[in-house]
C-alpha cells in the first residue's frame, strides 16, 4: 500500500469529495490484541488495532518485566538427616523411665499489643541508656575543651605576664646603659616625669622659703643629673660611632650580588671590592688595642706600603705619623703616651678609606654626592642651627606647611624643655608599615606619615586607648585598617590590642560584627582624622579618590 491514498467520500446524495489520507507506517511491532492464524498461509488477522504509539514506560536502569520478577519457581528435594533416630512410648509390655523427662507448661497468652508494648519500653530502655552515654562523651568532651581552653589562656596569660616583664627589664637595661637615641630619650622622659613629681609634692608640702630652697635643691639635682646623662652620651657617641665605622667599611667590601631567574642569589667579588676588604682588615688591625708590639709594626709596615700607592699630602702626612710611631715604638715608650698618635693614624687612614679615588667602592655610600652640583637640588636651610642639610634631614609633620627645623634641632629642643619620649608611637608606626607592606596592593599613604602625626592621632583623636577595650597601654596598642578591603588612611583605621586587631582582621561584614552606636563613633574619628590630614598637599589626591570610590560605590 503507499503512504498517500485519495478516498472517495460521499458527501451528500449527489456530490462526492476526494479526502488525501497519509498512511504512517509503525515503527514498532503492532501488538496481538485478538484473532486468529491461517495454519497454511501464516497470515494474521487481527480482531482490533490501533495507530496510536503506546506510551513509553521510563527507563528505571533495572528489568522490571522478565521471567524472573513474574514466575515462581519452586521445587521438591527430600532431606534426611545423617543419623537414625527413634521415639519409644510407654506401652503394655515396655517400661519407659521419665526420670530425665522435662516438664513443659503452657505460659500466660502473649497479645500482640503486649508484645508491641513490651517491645516499645526495652526501646525506650534502650534510647534511655544510650542518650545517657551519649551525654557523657558530650560532657567529657566539652570539659576537656575548656581544661584546654583554660591552660591556654593561663599560658597566654603568663606569656603575657613575661613578656611585660621583659619589656620592663629591657626598658630598665635601657635607662641603666643607654646607647641608642631613643635610650637618651626615654631617659631624658624619665627625667622629666621624676621633675614634675618633686615639683608636685614640693608645692603640696612646702610654702615660703622652704619651698624656694627645695626648688634650687631640685634645679642642683636636675643639673647633675642632665650632667651624668650628658656623660654617658659621649661614652655611647664614641662607642657607636666606632660600629658605624665598621659597619660602613664592611658594608663597602660587600661583593656583588644579584637574583637569578631560578631564585638562587650569585655573588661576585670585583678588584674595587677586595681592595676594600684588605682596606677595612687594615682599619680593623691598626684601631686594636693591647696587641704585641711585633704585630703592631707589622700592620704599621703594612699600612706604610698601602698608601705608598698614592703620593698626595694625606698620604703623606700618614706616613710621617707611621715612622713616627716606629721611632717611639723602638725608644720604649709608654703604650698610655701613644695613644693620641694612633687616634690621629686611625682618623687619618679612615679619611684615605673614605677617598673615592683611592677607594672606588666608597662613592656609592657616601652620603655627600662627589660631584658638588648635585647638592644644589634637595638643600634646605635650617634657620635654628644656620646649616644646609638635604631634604631628608628635616621632619614634615602634617600641620606644617614650610620646612622649620631640622632632627637635630628638634631633638635639642625636646631634651631641654618636653622631653617626650616617641618610642612607643615610632613602634606602632613600625608595626603599621610592615603590615600595609604584608597586603602588596600599593599602599602608599602609611609612608607619608610621620610619628609626630600618629602621635596626634593615638592622644587627640582615639584618646591613647582601644576602642574596644580602652586598653591604654601603648605596647600592646597597634593601628589596623577599618575596611581591610581599602588600604590604609587615617580615616580608615582604628585602634585596638593586637589580639582585638587579629579578631577584627577576620571579620567579613562590620555592619552584623558592631552595633551601629560603635560604627557611628569610629566614622566620627574618621571625620575628625580627614579634616587634619588635609593640610598636607600630597594626600589632596588620596582624599580625592577616596572620595570618588565611595560616590561609585
Amino acid at each position: 500500500m503507499p503512504d498517500v491514498i485519495t478516498v472517495r467520500v460521499q458527501t451528500d446524495s449527489d456530490s462526492f469529495q476526494d479526502v488525501v489520507v497519509t498512511i504512517e507506517r509503525p515503527t514498532y511491532h503492532k501488538p496481538f490484541l485478538g484473532g486468529f492464524k491461517n495454519q497454511i498461509t501464516g497470515v494474521e488477522f487481527h480482531n482490533a488495532g490501533s495507530q496510536t504509539i503506546p506510551k513509553k514506560r521510563p527507563d528505571k536502569g533495572i528489568q522490571l518485566s522478565c521471567r524472573e520478577t513474574q514466575t515462581v519457581f519452586e521445587k521438591n528435594k527430600a532431606q534426611q538427616t545423617r543419623n537414625t533416630t527413634s521415639t519409644q512410648m510407654t506401652k503394655i509390655g515396655l517400661y519407659v523411665s521419665n526420670m530425665t523427662d522435662k516438664l513443659i507448661s503452657p505460659g500466660k497468652y502473649l497479645t500482640a499489643e503486649e508484645y508491641h508494648k513490651r517491645r516499645l519500653e526495652a526501646v525506650i530502655v534502650l534510647q534511655k541508656y544510650f542518650r545517657r552515654w551519649h551525654a557523657i562523651n558530650v560532657v567529657q568532651n566539652l570539659r576537656e575543651e575548656m581544661r584546654l581552653r583554660l591552660a591556654w589562656e593561663a599560658q597566654a596569660e603568663l606569656w603575657r605576664k613575661k613578656e611585660k616583664e621583659e619589656k620592663l627589664r629591657r626598658e630598665h637595661e635601657r635607662r641603666l646603659n643607654p646607647k641608642t637615641k631613643d635610650d637618651f630619650e626615654l631617659l631624658y622622659n624619665a627625667l622629666e616625669l621624676w621633675r614634675q613629681e618633686e615639683a608636685e609634692r614640693i608645692d603640696r608640702t612646702l610654702t615660703g622659703a622652704e619651698r624656694k630652697a627645695a626648688f634650687c635643691g631640685l634645679l642642683e639635682q636636675e643639673a647633675q643629673l642632665i650632667a651624668s646623662i650628658g656623660r654617658h652620651k659621649l661614652n655611647a657617641y664614641e662607642k657607636n660611632q666606632q660600629k658605624a665605622i665598621l659597619h660602613f667599611l664592611a658594608k663597602c667590601a660587600q661583593p656583588k650580588r644579584w637574583k637569578a631567574y631560578d631564585g638562587k642569589v650569585t655573588e661576585m667579588d670585583t678588584q674595587y671590592t677586595l681592595h676594600a676588604r684588605e682596606l677595612l682588615e687594615i682599619y680593623r688591625s691598626i684601631s686594636m688595642n693591647d696587641i704585641p708590639k711585633d704585630e703592631r709594626l707589622d700592620v704599621l709596615l703594612t699600612l706604610r706600603r698601602t698608601v705608598k700607592e698614592h703620593e698626595c699630602k694625606l698620604t703623606q702626612e700618614i706616613v710621617e705619623l707611621i715612622d713616627r710611631e716606629v721611632d717611639l715604638m723602638s725608644r720604649e715608650v709608654k703604650e698610655c703616651n701613644l695613644e693620641g698618635l694612633r687616634k690621629r693614624i686611625c682618623t687619618l687612614f679612615l679619611q684615605y678609606i673614605k677617598t673615592p679615588k683611592f677607594n672606588p667602592e666608597v662613592a656609592r655610600i657616601l652620603k655627600v654626592p662627589p660631584d658638588p652640583l648635585k647638592l644644589y637640588k634637595n638643600i634646605n636651610f635650617c634657620h635654628s642651627c644656620e646649616n644646609y642639610l638635604p631634604s631628608s634631614e628635616f621632619p614634615v609633620p602634617a600641620n606644617s606647611r614650610t620646612i622649620g627645623r631640622c632632627r637635630l634641632c628638634c631633638k635639642l629642643d625636646n631634651e631641654a624643655r618636653r622631653r617626650e619620649a616617641f618610642l612607643k608611637y615610632k613602634l606602632i608606626l613600625e608595626n603599621l608599615r610592615k603590615s600595609e607592606a604584608d597586603y602588596q596592593d600599593d599602599s602608599k599613604i602609611v609612608f607619608l606619615v610621620q610619628h609626630q602625626d600618629l602621635q596626634y592621632m593615638i592622644e587627640n583623636i582615639w584618646g591613647s586607648q582601644s576602642a574596644l577595650s580602652a586598653c591604654s597601654d601603648l605596647y600592646d596598642l597597634v593601628m589596623v585598617r577599618w575596611d581591610k578591603q581599602c588600604e590604609w588612611s587615617p580615616w580608615n583605621t582604628i585602634l585596638l590590642t593586637k589580639d582585638e586587631a587579629d579578631a577584627h582582621l577576620k571579620l567579613c561584614n562590620l555592619e552584623k560584627a558592631y552595633e551601629a552606636a560603635f560604627i557611628h563613633r569610629i566614622k566620627h574619628k574618621h571625620i575628625r582624622a580627614k579634616n587634619y590630614f588635609t593640610q598636607i598637599p600630597a594626600m589632596a589626591s588620596f582624599l580625592h579618590r577616596s572620595d570618588n570610590q565611595a560616590n561609585a560605590n
